[in-house]
């Protein structure tokens, strides 16, 4: 890491912060979205609907802070809600 500038160099010890936390987010999110339809999966009506709360909750926060896009987000939460609404029907 030695470049030229120290602003140059400021920035890339920041991006590789930001680039790590963006990361567990993500993980966290995929996590999360596994849990929604692995129980829709066991035919679990309550345990998928809390965690698609659960889901719905990280990916808004994600889609906040720019970490995710905001159509990224609404399909996410769209694909996962019919899988939901599924087990209801």
């Amino acid at each position: 890491m030695s470049t030229k500038h120290s602003s140059a160099e400021k920035r890339m010890r920041q991006d590789e912060k930001r680039r790590i936390r963006n990361k567990s987010v993500k993980s966290a999110i995929r996590t999360a979205a596994k849990k929604v339809s692995t129980a829709a999966e066991k035919k679990d009506g309550a345990a998928a609907k809390e965690a698609l709360l659960d889901m719905i909750k990280r990916i808004d926060t994600a889609a906040r802070k720019g970490i995710v896009k905001k159509n990224t987000a609404a399909r996410k939460k769209s694909r996962m809600q019919k899988l939901v609404n599924r087990l209801g029907a």
